[in-house]
């Protein structure tokens, strides 16, 4: 690594405790997390991993009212299951804590309190919306209405969860309360912000003089943020769900999300030793953010100007964010239920955890968003895992058993293959720290690969089973170089597959190995006795794939079922029985039926209303062809006033239904009737 470093913090993006965690988490944060976190301590280095539930925060409160439950019953059943499928997972957090704990709420109130009292914040009143009948000020969470750009009418006041717009309350169309339903209102409402464009300058020379080597899209998004200008921030809102505001005044006032999360991962240091600021207060320290693109302000810009108007802390030296990863082709999306969620995939797939962890890395949203397909992890299990890394190590082990009942024989003279062979495995430790080192997991994961490939050549090319009764000293090399190479590859996929990696080890009941080891040839000595054979993967079969393809199928269905039954219009405004009755509907048979020239919608309609023969103009075409209309029997509000329409005097209206998708359908009567029969 470029700048030696005594220690190391590693944090994660804190999970929101409002539902479980998809394989986009996985992909984007917490993959990437462990892999670097277990390198390191495999190099012997002084690191910690830290990570905790953000328990605060406006998607719990909804969670929670939508259920019918406390805020604290949502985290708390959240922060179980969360924790629980990291676990699961071998995502291997030294502590893995919440932002309910006391340790947390005083930690955030300490820091708000001393930028409070050295007068880091300015007071300022804005007119925010508020909700009369539950006398309540609603976050942007809180207020919904119709999307100004996608036309979505459950969008939310700071994002469109279906175009993916970011939006402020104000863009709203129809705005509305999530609490009450009714309309709100601005109110004035005092807040505290922390004004980001004094820190300005401080962030454009560290960010943009200081780390070019970030990666280009978080780079690219600082830079954008900082020339455009940085505007203060409020660091507190209108809640009771989260830490109060700790200063007179500021009653039914809590510590925005975004101010207090962060802080989350000081707190947890302190709750895991007791040497917690030599982590965060130390220069000898390396502190790095994993987090995912939509967090990339928060940790590179507001993050880093709070730490830095507080003083005291070191800042991170890198944040690799990632970018999105998408479903068969569309967002993850924790509203629609369409996702892979964790503890849902080690329930269906136990035992394989590390197929997960490799497909999740080798299709890492690194660069730019990727798409997970159930085809593809079935084809990267069956393929490379199964074919390529398992089946090496079940042939060195295997044929080791049968030739020499599982002592692992003496490596006599080298040939120049070997040599070669040899040379290959010791040039893989170089390639995979380089690419570790500078967050290029996937390229890591790739050369951690190459020494299964390396292996697997080399028995193919020297044919030990060929040779074993001819020159059985010539397979006593092979096996010992096959067997070095397996050891070789339990240390190069440790950080990948932790738990492939330790069914090796126990298979060749050696070890536990280091990564200095790595390149080494003589990891295990002749005479060694090795363990039974077993199969570290099995290939996945087409049923099973099926079965998670008909999973998001029924979510699918179940979206576009709510989506229907959310875009029926509300009743409109009551009409007296008088006004009914002056309509005339009557029962008419269409007689004849032409396009409207130079029209894509309209349809002129000569029709028998039973009261005489006469042209309507209909904006079906688009719906109806001319002949399928042609003698079918419909309904016709005939006492509608006669309309000039493309030179054509249309004298009523064909009665239709529109469905939620827009499609129109003629309103008919279930049995044949007179033409002029009347409706009412």
């Amino acid at each position: 690594m470029s700048k030696s470093f005594k220690r190391y913090l590693i944090t994660s993006a804190l999970p929101y405790a409002n539902g479980p965690v998809h394989i986009g988490h996985l992909a984007g944060v917490y993959i990437p997390s462990d892999i670097y976190t277990r390198y390191l301590r495999m190099r012997g280095y002084d690191v910690i991993s830290v990570c905790g539930s953000d328990e605060h925060g406006v998607p719990i409160t909804l969670k929670a009212r939508k259920e019918g439950v406390t805020p604290q019953q949502i985290v708390d059943r959240y922060h179980e299951i969360i924790k629980k499928s990291f676990e699961g997972l071998g995502i291997a957090f030294d502590i893995y804590s919440r932002t309910s704990s006391a340790t947390h709420s005083k930690t955030a109130s300490d820091f708000f309190r001393k930028l409070y009292d050295e007068g880091k914040f300015i007071e300022k009143t804005s007119e925010q919306y508020y909700d009369e009948q539950a006398q309540t000020f609603l976050a942007d969470r809180y207020i919904v209405g119709t999307c100004p750009k996608c036309g979505n009418e459950g969008a939310y006041g700071d994002q469109c969860e279906k175009c993916g717009s970011t939006l402020s309350p104000d863009e709203l169309i129809n705005p509305h309360s999530a609490v009450s339903g009714s309309v709100p209102v601005k109110r004035a409402t005092k807040h505290w912000y922390l004004p980001l464009d004094q820190y300005e300058e401080f962030l454009r020379e560290w960010i943009l003089e200081g780390h070019k080597e970030w990666k280009s899209n978080v780079y690219g998004q600082c830079k954008s943020w900082l020339d455009g200008g940085l505007q203060p921030r409020a660091v507190s809102r209108d809640l009771d769900w989260g830490i109060p505001v700790p200063v007179k005044g500021a009653e039914g006032k809590v510590l925005y999300v975004w101010f207090d999360a962060p802080i989350g991962y000081i707190s947890a240091t302190k709750d895991l030793t007791p040497d917690w600021e030599k982590y965060w207060k130390s220069e000898d320290t390396k502190m790095v953010h994993f987090i995912g693109k939509d967090n990339i302000v928060f940790h590179c810009i507001v993050f880093p100007a709070m730490l830095k108007a507080h003083g005291g802390y070191i800042l991170p030296e890198n944040v690799p964010a990632n970018e999105f990863l998408n479903l068969e082709g569309d967002k993850i999306s924790t509203s629609r239920n369409w996702a892979v969620w964790l503890h849902e995939y080690l329930e269906d797939f136990p035992g394989k955890q590390d197929v997960l962890r490799y497909v999740l890395c080798a299709n890492a949203p690194e660069t730019k968003d990727n798409d997970f397909t159930w085809k593809d992890f079935q084809a990267r299990n069956n393929n490379e895992l199964v074919a390529i890394l398992g089946n090496f190590v079940n042939r060195a082990l295997v044929l080791t058993h049968k030739y020499f009942d599982g002592v692992i024989p003496a490596c006599g003279e080298l040939t120049d293959y070997d040599r070669q062979t040899l040379s290959e495995l010791a040039g893989t430790k170089e390639a995979l720290s380089s690419n570790i080192e500078n967050y290029r997991f996937r390229e890591a994961l790739k050369e951690a690969m190459n020494v299964a490939r390396i292996g697997n050549k080399y028995l193919a090319d020297t044919e030990p089973w060929k040779l074993i009764k001819s020159d059985p000293e010539r397979v006593k090399t092979i096996l010992n170089i096959a067997l070095q190479i397996t050891a070789n590859l339990s240390v190069a996929i440790e950080p990948f597959m932790p738990f492939t990696a330790a069914k090796i080890v126990k298979m060749l009941q050696a070890g536990p190995f280091k990564w200095d080891d790595l390149g080494r040839t003589d990891l295990i000595p002749a005479g060694h006795q090795i363990g039974e054979a077993t199969l570290l993967f099995e290939k996945i079969e087409d049923d099973v794939i099926q079965r998670q393809l008909d999973k998001l199928e029924a979510t699918k269905q179940a979206n576009a079922a709510a989506n229907t039954s959310q875009n029926i219009e509300n009743q409109k405004e009551s009409v007296s029985f008088d006004d009914f009755q002056k309509m005339d509907i009557r029962v008419s048979k269409i007689l004849a039926a032409e396009k409207v020239a130079k029209t894509k919608k309209l349809l002129k309609l000569t029709v028998d209303t039973g009261i005489d023969t006469r042209e309507i103009v209909s904006g079906i075409a688009e719906h109806y062809t001319p002949e399928e209309l042609v003698g079918k029997e419909v309904l016709v509000l005939v006492n509608l006033e006669p309309r000039e329409l493309k030179g054509i005097l249309s004298r009523g209206m064909i009665l239709m239904a529109e469905d939620p998708t827009g499609k129109l359908r003629l309103l008919r009567p279930e049995e044949a009737m007179t033409p002029g029969s009347i409706v009412g």
